[in-house]
Parts: structure tokens; sequence; C-alpha cells
């Protein structure tokens, strides 16, 4: 696994200095997380780099997106255009992460 963190703390540091307290905060924490790395890749090269197709996301990520889905009320339709995602994927992760659902308590099973 790359050390994500080094390599976005040298090329701030090296290329893009004037972003270095906007990414200051994400670049504090102890692991980062796909979507870390998705919203430094928008700070430091805007939404353009975002469009590029074949990115991976871990579980927790995934999870944190299919959370802000529910909590929002948001249809795969809706979740897919706020950030950039398949349909088809966002209802591939909830079949493989949200398949044990206890619906008396809504607490989620995996």
């Amino acid at each position: 696994m790359p050390d994500y963190k080094k390599i976005y703390t040298d090329m701030i540091e090296m290329k893009y200095p004037e972003k270095k307290e906007f990414c200051r905060e994400i670049l504090e924490s102890d692991k980062l997380l796909a979507l870390d790395i998705i919203a430094l890749n928008k700070i430091i090269f805007g939404k353009s780099i975002q469009e590029k197709k074949h990115r991976s996301y871990d579980k927790t990520s995934i999870l944190k997106m299919l959370d802000h889905q529910e909590q929002n009320n948001m249809t795969n339709v809706a979740m897919s255009r706020s950030i950039g995602i398949s349909r088809n994927s966002i209802a591939k992760w909830k079949k493989m992460y949200l398949k044990n659902i206890d619906r008396k308590d809504d607490k989620r099973i995996i």
C-alpha cells in the first residue's frame, strides 16, 4: 500500500505550498481513507481530476458514503450524481455491505 500521506505532503511542499493550510487538517489524520485522498485531489487539482474512472474505495469510505445517503434520504441516482460514482456501484455496495439489516433496531450487522 502506498504511503499517500507522505506522497501528498511532499507534493504539497514542493509544488503547491500555497495550498498547505487547506490540506493540513486532512494530512494530520493517522490514516488517509479513499475519501480523504479524493478531498486532497479536489483541493490541489480542482474538479477535473475527479472525473477519472477506475477509482477504488476502502470499506470505511464506502460505509460513510452509504450512511450519508441514508441520512439525507437520497436515491441511488441522487447519490451517484452528488459524488460522481455510478449508481450501479452504489447498488452493489448496498448488496455487499448492507445485506444484513436488523429492522427492529435499525442497526447494521456487518
